[in-house]
């Protein structure tokens, strides 16, 4: 068959939502597909507001010129080489390849991939999250009534299409347990060290994971803290933290290992993958229930969940894994058990099954229209 996936932008640096598309692509050619992933030059369906100064204007006109000149490297992700990584003006059908499946991979892309001619494929629409961060609710959310066959990743994802009064597939995302794997035994860890990632946004919950981290550490000012993320390291992050910005994959996955506790403490996701690559590296996981995060992890069983925007109860359940080694490193095993059933490999076959049928169904019911 052959696949295309429209992704709302190019990544410059690390985005869970395109590693995830990126790994789908990676499975969907290695048996045997042809695969290809455009990227519109700027963000699709998503003008950049009236600058409303001249530093801005130029900040922006400089942006727009290296998106013109400039091809981002994926080196924070691999790419089979069989996989086209298209780069292109817009989503004018001219530049979309023919072919048998085509995706939305973001409200932005929807109804773009809604409008195009059937020679482009079947109509998917990839849900990873119910993006009111990124755009107008109602705008977001009509998208999702859109005539496209829905694929979400995480159950509460499942759930909203439903009370929406659409269908959608779940198929979760997995791991990458070539790259993400345990290195440091658990036990051998020290409970002190902890590793989180950063973000500027305010709904990845990071200033409550510092809160709730700055709570532990005044019990406990042997705390090791390694934060890592895409920003510039600003006055938000303590001096007693260290700050990884851009971490190449070999990086991530050192800080993983050399962590005893991942802390996760976002307000939503769809199916955040620091948690699960952090599992599989060995972590016991202090998480939100954050969307997909409940997905793959059991209270008490494979990690500990607090209420998000919640840095109290967060705080206490760090500090239970920081207190009780028993507890640390049962969950810790656990969740490393657990997180092998999500792997790139089974979440491809799912998706593989799911075209298939879906596009073999479009074809019966064309020829039946036209008989």
């Amino acid at each position: 068959m052959t696949i295309t996936f429209l992704l709302p932008c190019y990544a410059w640096t690390a985005s869970g939502g395109h590693r995830a598309v990126y790994e789908w692509a990676n499975g969907l050619v290695a048996r045997g597909h042809q695969v290809a992933v455009v990227h519109p030059r700027y963000l699709a369906s998503s003008p950049l507001p009236p600058p409303p100064n001249l530093y801005r204007w130029a900040r922006r006109r400089g942006w727009q010129l290296r998106h013109w000149l400039l091809r981002p490297s994926l080196d924070w992700q691999p790419v089979d080489r069989r996989v086209k990584l298209l780069y292109v003006a817009d989503f004018a059908p001219r530049h979309i390849p023919d072919g048998d499946a085509v995706f939305a991979t973001g409200w932005q892309t929807a109804e773009d991939t809604a409008q195009l001619p059937a020679s482009k494929g079947v109509k998917f629409y990839l849900i990873q999250s119910y993006e009111t961060w990124g755009g107008p609710e109602q705008q977001v959310r009509r998208t999702w009534m859109l005539p496209l066959n829905k694929v979400v990743i995480a159950r509460w994802l499942q759930e909203k299409a439903s009370k929406f009064g659409e269908t959608a597939t779940l198929i979760n995302c997995g791991v990458n347990l070539h790259s993400f794997r345990l290195i440091n035994p658990i036990e051998n860890r020290d409970p002190f060290s902890v590793a989180m990632m950063y973000h500027t946004i305010s709904l990845k919950g990071s200033l409550d994971g510092l809160e709730a981290l700055t709570r532990v550490r005044r019990l406990h000012p042997r705390l090791r803290v390694t934060l890592f993320g895409t920003p510039r390291r600003n006055a938000g992050i303590p001096s007693w933290v260290t700050y990884v910005q851009n971490p190449k994959p070999e990086q991530l996955v050192a800080i993983y290992n050399a962590a005893s506790i991942f802390v996760q403490p976002s307000w939503t996701e769809g199916w955040p993958l620091p948690g699960s690559e952090s599992m599989a590296c060995g972590c016991a996981l202090a998480t939100t229930a954050c969307g997909g995060a409940v997905d793959y992890t059991e209270h008490e069983v494979s990690g500990l969940v607090s209420p998000p925007k919640d840095p109290e109860q967060l705080a206490e359940n760090i500090l239970r894994l920081v207190d009780d080694s028993h507890l640390r490193i049962g969950v810790a095993r656990e969740g490393h058990r657990r997180i092998q059933e999500y792997t790139w490999d089974r979440a491809a076959d799912l998706l593989e099954e799911h075209i298939r049928k879906v596009t073999e169904q479009a074809h019966a019911s064309q020829f039946e229209n036209e008989a």
